[in-house]
């Protein structure tokens, strides 16, 4: 078996529809049991109410992302290891590996600690290292029969986002043209992979919103596989429109986390934060019922425009514990997820119909 073409899987159907609730395991992540383990959290999650855990891949404590790039057996022993449990595994995530393929040299001490250590001090080889790392992401998640993958972007541009001194001309363009270059191979990958690649719009990267990344997906010449990982608490702490988002970009949205935030400006600091912590933010990230986001009506948005993926809890909180959070926002999700209707409310009335009739209706002559 050739290991750069691992075969499609075609067991089961492709599911239809909003899917849910699974959960994001980056927060979760510890030596201690539960967490220790992809068999312990598995039965952790499942225990809470989730139905699908979403795997970050730095390391090898859940899953091998070499050995599963390669190995059908390997991945068929990991998804057996999560059904015995329970749950199934909705999406890999790169988050970490993608912030690598583009890193601004300001930030290159900050973000060698997401690197092996012998690549630390060496930015081309830790590029080098995190474009092969997604490579991989996509033959695994093919192995395993994903249909999307979540990553970040990595910022070439991010020191020069607030235009002060004035950004030189062309700069902006020649960052996308080279945050492009780099991604374009990787996006090659997953198209053969038949997976979708997922970019979390989320501040400190390059697609941090709806402009930088239209910038970027012309930059790819639309690609296909250049799709949106939805997060509402990125935009609402950036005071965008998180509703009119989907509305706009619903075609390119492949992936959901479902975190919760809450912006509440005051005399000291707006959006910027004033560099203060978490708690004394006037935007911050709460446990999902406790901040200001719509989710009802972004669930509707999602049943309305056919959203085909899974619901994520991603907690992230400066107040709740996490494991409150976890508890909690299973069943939060459940009580938002929307069966989408295959009838029209009012199908009772309707009468039987045909040109003829139509134009009578009209005042018009028989034609």
């Amino acid at each position: 078996m050739n290991p750069e073409n691992p075969p499609v899987n075609h067991t089961s159907p492709t599911p239809t529809g909003l899917r849910g609730p699974g959960i994001f395991l980056a927060q979760f992540m510890s030596a201690e049991a539960p967490f220790d383990t992809l068999a312990n959290i598995a039965r952790w999650a499942a225990a809470q109410g989730y139905k699908a855990i979403q795997l970050p891949t730095l390391g090898t404590q859940y899953i091998d992302l070499a050995r599963a790039a390669d190995s059908q057996d390997y991945c068929d022993e990991l998804k057996a290891v999560c059904a015995q449990a329970g749950v199934e595994i909705s999406e890999l995530s790169t988050h970490l590996q993608g912030q690598l393929v583009a890193v601004h040299p300001a930030f290159d001490t900050l973000f060698d600690d997401f690197a092996p250590a012998h690549l630390r001090g060496q930015p081309q080889a830790r590029t080098e290292w995190a474009i092969d790392q997604l490579k991989l992401a996509a033959r695994a998640s093919q192995r395993l029969g994903l249909k999307a993958h979540a990553t970040f972007s990595g910022a070439l541009l991010w020191p020069y986002v607030y235009p002060w001194p004035q950004r030189p001309s062309g700069l902006v363009e020649q960052g996308f043209a080279e945050l492009a270059k780099r991604w374009l191979p990787i996006l090659d990958c997953f198209e053969q992979a038949g997976v979708d690649l997922c970019y979390e719009i989320h501040p400190g990267e390059d697609l941090h919103d709806g402009a930088s990344f239209e910038r970027f997906l012309e930059a790819v010449d639309y690609h296909p596989r250049a799709a949106i990982l939805y997060d509402p608490s990125h935009l609402l702490l950036q005071q965008m429109d998180y509703l009119g988002f989907i509305d706009r970009y619903h075609e390119r949205i492949r992936m959901f986390h479902v975190k919760d935030a809450e912006f509440r400006p005051d005399a000291r600091s707006g959006v910027y934060g004033g560099y203060q912590g978490w708690v004394e933010r006037p935007g911050r990230f709460r446990s999902l019922g406790d901040g200001q986001i719509d989710f009802k009506s972004i669930f509707s948005k999602l049943t309305q425009y056919d959203f085909a993926g899974w619901a994520v809890l991603e907690w992230e909180c400066c107040l709740k514990d996490s494991e409150q959070g976890a508890a909690e926002g299973a069943a939060f999700i459940r009580q938002h997820m929307i069966s989408k209707t295959q009838k029209a409310f009012d199908d009772f009335a309707s009468v039987t119909s045909d040109e003829g009739f139509n134009r009578r209706l009209l005042g018009l002559p028989d034609a």
